[in-house]
């Protein structure tokens, strides 16, 4: 197992670990690297905050078994707090399952409880979630027109057979659905004046998608309001947008697969599974590796 050590302020004498793996990797490489660090406690605000900084993934997760057994968590990129982030919380059931044995686990979001199932064996580690519950709505035609301006995009470029959105489970995402494989694949955007558009419609994601066929789909998301360029996998926008499809009436046979980071040389795969009940919680699952670790500090 590889870790960061590090002794946190106000947690006496324990001696925690940072972990990190990838999560919805395919075919032992790829996914979305996380670090995972598993507490007595969770440590105060500021440290997890210092601690992502110094992991420097989009997020890391932070993680202490409560009374009552389920596990308190709460998720930081290197710049700030977020509500929930799939591919970490895929990551975090790859250390439990190591740490306490495959299961169930509950987990307590400052805004939400799901849970996340894991097990591993000779060939890594399979981990699904249960997202927060969905919503979605029309995107606001101002927010759309400057996306498609930072993106060098036009309305032409769009799916009209999926509409722009707002989608939502757990975290907001701004959904825009490109006709051609070959846009997806060229997508490029100025990373400050991104960055400013997001945190001014308070979105978590961009989510650029591709129907390759009507259960197939490729994607790219922008992060640029927590700091990165683009995620290379992304449960929590794929959960969201797994519920858009949902509420469309998008004929998905209950299940969908997300190809996301291959335009970073970094391929991974999301297979999330959609329930029929309006607005219910999303199965988001994949595979996660574990990853090498320096010491904390020489990040």
């Amino acid at each position: 197992m590889t870790s960061i050590e590090t002794t946190v302020p106000g947690v006496s004498g324990d001696l925690l670990n940072v972990r990190r793996y990838a999560a919805f990797s395919e075919g032992g490489r790829g996914g979305n690297p996380a670090g995972v660090m598993i507490a007595e406690q969770l440590p105060a605000a500021d440290e997890m905050q210092r601690i992502a900084a110094k992991v420097g993934y989009s997020e890391t997760v932070f993680a202490a078994r409560e009374a009552d057994g389920h596990w308190r968590v709460r998720y930081f990129s290197p710049e700030a707090e977020v509500p929930f982030c799939g591919h970490a919380t895929i990551a975090l059931g790859a250390a439990l399952a190591e740490e306490v044995g495959a299961g169930v686990f509950a987990l307590r979001l400052n805004g939400a409880q799901i849970t996340v199932e894991a097990s591993s064996d000779e060939t890594g580690t399979q981990a699904a979630l249960q997202s927060p519950p969905t919503r979605s709505r029309p995107a606001a035609e101002g927010l759309v027109t400057e996306t498609l301006s930072l993106l060098s995009m036009g309305p032409d470029d769009l799916d009209p057979r999926i509409p722009p959105a707002i989608a939502e489970a757990g975290a907001t995402h701004l959904v825009l659905a490109l006709k051609t494989r070959e846009r997806l694949a060229a997508m490029s955007y100025d990373f400050e004046r991104g960055k400013d558009l997001m945190l001014a419609w308070d979105l978590g994601t961009i989510c650029l998608v591709h129907a390759v066929e009507r259960a197939e789909f490729r994607a790219r998301n922008i992060f640029a309001s927590h700091g990165v360029y683009e995620d290379p996998a992304t449960g929590a926008a794929a959960a969201a947008f797994a519920g858009y499809l949902r509420d469309l009436g998008w004929p998905h046979g209950g299940e969908v697969a997300i190809r996301q980071g291959e335009d970073m040389g970094c391929p991974s795969r999301i297979t999330v599974g959609i329930p029929s009940g309006a607005g219910s919680s999303i199965r988001v699952s994949g595979r996660a590796r574990s990853i090498g670790a320096e010491r904390e500090g020489s990040t």
